[in-house]
């Protein structure tokens, strides 16, 4: 792997994904807790879970960045899913920082600890685009996250999104360089 297809912090090693981590694409976004505050990425098969798989490896090929695998160092259990993919916001190219881990994860700071991992990476990596994350207004967790991860709220920014009015969290805002 190249040195971005694999990130490491204190406790946690984020990698690109494999086809054997289709099973736990499947088990987390089958869980209705970790998809509670964005129900339209919930999957209900193995062959939804295959095409998302499909989806994030094909951004890696196309873009050489996106999604990562996040477990414990030297552990085979998948803890979630942490990572970036371009889009569009208010009519501007910017990176949406993803995070989604299984709910027995909660609470420890592992969400926290990739989300700071792939913001500094990106920051370094793709500088010339700010970074944002998506959050419903009630995801008070996620919210705890973003800000952890060094993102700040950008309420000029807020809107609807897929799933309800998203809350915006951003960092690398061209008003902030």
């Amino acid at each position: 792997m190249s040195g971005h297809e694999e990130l490491t912090t204190r406790r946690l090693s984020l990698r690109r994904p494999t086809a054997r981590d289709v099973d736990a694409v499947l088990a987390i976004h089958l869980d209705p807790a970790a998809c509670a505050h964005n129900p339209s990425d919930a999957l209900a098969s193995r062959a939804e879970a295959e095409e998302r798989y499909g989806r994030w490896d094909a951004l890696w090929q196309d873009r050489g960045y996106g999604y990562w695998t996040v477990r414990s160092h030297g552990a085979s259990a998948v803890l979630g899913f942490c990572g970036i993919k371009p889009m569009e916001l208010a009519g501007r190219p910017i990176l949406n920082l993803f995070y989604r881990f299984d709910p027995g994860a909660w609470g420890q700071g592992f969400a926290t600890e990739a989300a700071t991992a792939v913001a500094a990476w990106s920051a370094s990596a793709v500088p010339e685009l700010p970074l944002i994350a998506r959050i419903r207004p009630e995801n008070l967790p996620s919210q705890r996250v973003a800000l952890r991860a060094g993102l700040r709220r950008a309420e000029h920014l807020d809107g609807p999104g897929c799933d309800g009015f998203d809350w915006i969290y951003a960092s690398n805002l061209p008003e902030d360089r």
